[in-house]
């Protein structure tokens, strides 16, 4: 019996997604540009502390789509707040340098020491890779080949599952891997951003993208939808990334003052999509 496409849920949940991303960006660059130096990372570091408490509100909240909800929302805060802007603030403190390319910034100073996270990066996957049962299919692929026959006994048992922690870590790791994988392409000492193999990853990435698209056509619930379209968009902006780095197209969120009008769309179009989503549940709960 062939599965219903659930083309709706799919679209709407993957342009949810797909708005936060350049949001995000523009949110940082309108804090830099509208909040004197002093300011920006103390509004910063509140700003990560209030996504935390987001996504633990939302383990108290009944209903998977709204915990979905709460756990990116709270998720987007925390990575922008906490992470984004304290390795900014660091870089900044100790007169980290960027990279620059014909007299233009090319490379801000915190993502050029993103890639000194390796380390903590795999030190959770151990985690993942061995200690968890998971329904992500990449961790799946690495335990199928990493254990082969062994892979239900190595790893027997799912953690305790709340959905909001499981959005928020899902959001969180993939954002780390996609800023690793394309901070190690440009590097010129690896690859660089004109390498054949950056060209690659990026070709690779939109393949996989839609074949991920194709696979969460077939999830029937809003949360599930959800979540797997944190999977496949940031998969899809990996070739967005690496096509606005070679200048093939304006990246209006780099420059969200110049591109006010299509900024404040988007970021409608995304809040109503959030707001439909949690109306949906909210009736789905009653009914």
């Amino acid at each position: 019996m062939e599965r219903k496409n659930n083309w709706w849920k799919t679209v709407m949940s993957f342009l949810l997604v797909l708005f936060m991303m350049p949001l995000g960006h523009a949110l940082m660059i309108m804090m830099e540009r509208t909040m004197p130096p002093s300011a920006v990372h103390g509004w910063a570091f509140a700003m990560g502390g209030a996504g935390l408490a987001v996504v633990v509100a939302g383990v108290f909240v009944r209903g998977d789509t709204r915990q979905t909800l709460l756990g990116l929302f709270g998720g987007l805060l925390f990575w922008t707040g906490w992470v984004e802007f304290l390795f900014q603030y660091y870089a900044n403190r100790w007169g980290t340098q960027p990279e620059i390319v014909d007299g233009e910034i090319v490379t801000k100073p915190e993502y050029l020491i993103l890639p000194a996270t390796f380390g903590l990066w795999m030190m959770v996957m151990m985690l993942y890779v061995f200690c968890t049962k998971t329904g992500c299919g990449f961790i799946n692929w690495w335990q199928r080949t990493l254990f082969l026959g062994r892979k239900t006994e190595i790893a027997a048992r799912p953690m305790t599952r709340h959905t909001s922690i499981v959005t928020f870590m899902e959001l969180n790791m993939i954002l780390w891997t996609s800023y690793l994988l394309l901070m190690f392409c440009y590097d010129s000492r690896f690859l660089g951003d004109r390498h054949p193999v950056t060209f690659l990853v990026g070709v690779g990435c939109l393949a996989g993208a839609v074949l991920m698209f194709r696979r969460q056509l077939r999830l029937a619930s809003w949360g599930a939808n959800i979540r797997m379209s944190i999977a496949t968009v940031i998969v899809f902006w990996t070739p967005v990334e690496i096509l606005g780095r070679m200048d093939f197209f304006n990246e209006i969120w780099v420059e969200p003052h110049k591109y006010a009008v299509q900024m404040i769309v988007m970021l409608i179009a995304f809040v109503s999509l959030a707001l439909y989503m949690w109306v949906e549940a909210v009736k789905k709960r009653k009914a």
